[in-house]
């Protein structure tokens, strides 16, 4: 039986970037995949995510965005592939609302670079939107767009050629660690290792039964439209990615026109709980009226065809803030990625902080605050 330096479990966007990082200092890695490279059924596909750097969850966040966005740009140039896209991102809502509120605390704090633009402002400048004048946009200058299967692809790539060994549609049956060892089988062999990295996703509770994590999984819906009128204005040089509290406490997010997709929006967020086994996959009706009805209100223009729609899953923790931490029990076990919705963009910088705990035991990265002990009964 061969041993490896570490393992790891799940290859979406966390575990993807983390089997490139540990690889890429010369360990021994072999990653565990229950899906086919760049799948679509968990919660790192959809064609495109926002990465944005005036973060509305918390100022914490933005050193982290900052390394990412270095990570994922020589991820890039590496792969040769196009991974992110700078459009600028347009964030509107009340001026009291958290995504306004959250975003102009987050650049005032670090110094980002931003623009507060009145109601008349906004629509003068970006007429596809029709807000009312009780709100305003705050315009992060450096968000933009994602492409995560191909963001996946290229981690993958670059672990492979780093030397990692990648094993797709081998689903793991269980794991066990003792001493310093961890064992984990799956459905065509058994692996060991010094460590053991869980990146699993909506599968994270089904591989830590036994242990008191809440974590609950949700399903969301991701829709693309075809705008009524010249498709050109909603192009990336002309409309930003964007995010809507088109009431309180109620988000839509949505991005330009990228190649014949038409424009992308979702609601972050829709309170439906699933699992991964029972999630259903088809988009009804009510749910297509409901989208329909954010987009009379704010953006009518992007109200014509629906091209296409899908499902993805939310992880979501208690508080919204992500889990990165050793397993309580078990110190050569590493758990990662339930990121409550708003993860993909961190998964460049989560790769190398995972690197930095499987390898060195510690990061310089601050990650204080996505420890498990802030859960009383974790």
């Amino acid at each position: 039986m061969e041993r490896y330096d570490t393992i790891v479990v799940g290859l979406g966007g966390m575990g993807s970037a983390a089997a490139f990082h540990v690889a890429q200092r010369g360990r021994r890695v072999v990653g565990l995949e229950q899906f086919t490279l760049a799948h679509d059924r968990g919660s790192s596909h959809g064609r495109s995510r926002v990465t944005r750097q005036a973060y509305f969850e918390n100022p914490a966040y933005v050193p982290l965005l900052g390394r990412a966005n270095e990570l994922w740009t020589q991820l890039q140039r590496y792969s040769g592939m196009r991974l992110i896209e700078i459009t600028g991102g347009l964030m509107l809502g009340p001026p009291d609302g958290g995504v306004v509120k959250g975003n102009l605390a987050s650049a005032r704090t670090h110094g980002l670079p931003h623009e507060v633009l009145e109601a008349p402002e906004v629509r003068r400048r970006f007429p596809a939107f029709s807000i009312e004048d009780t709100k305003i946009g705050v315009l992060d200058k450096v968000a933009g767009v994602l492409f995560p299967e191909d963001c996946i692809r290229a981690h993958a790539a670059a672990a492979t050629r780093a030397g990692a060994e990648l094993r797709w549609q081998e689903p793991v049956v269980s794991w066990k660690a003792t001493g310093d060892s961890v064992e984990v089988k799956t459905t065509q062999g058994t692996y060991v290792a010094g460590n053991l990295v869980l990146c699993a996703g909506p599968w994270m509770g089904e591989l830590l039964a036994g242990l008191s994590v809440p974590l609950v999984v949700e399903r969301n819906v991701l829709y693309w439209f075809r705008p009524t009128t010249d498709v050109v204005m909603f192009s990336p040089d002309k409309f930003p990615v964007f995010i809507i509290e088109y009431e309180p406490g109620k988000v839509f997010y949505g991005f330009p026109a990228l190649g014949d997709d038409g424009v992308k929006v979702a609601r972050h967020h829709t309170g439906i709980s699933c699992s991964p086994t029972d999630i259903k996959r088809e988009v009804n009706q009510n749910e297509i009226r409901e989208a329909r009805w954010i987009l009379e209100r704010n953006l009518p223009t992007v109200n014509g065809d629906l091209l296409s729609a899908t499902t993805c899953m939310y992880t979501n923790t208690p508080d919204g803030h992500f889990i990165i931490d050793w397993h309580p029990r078990h110190p050569n076990v590493i758990l990662a990625s339930p990121c409550s919705g708003h993860g993909f963009k961190f998964a460049s910088v989560i790769g190398e902080v995972l690197a930095d705990l499987a390898c060195d035991g510690q990061t310089k990265h601050p990650i204080d605050m996505f420890r498990l002990g802030r859960f009383k009964h974790a």
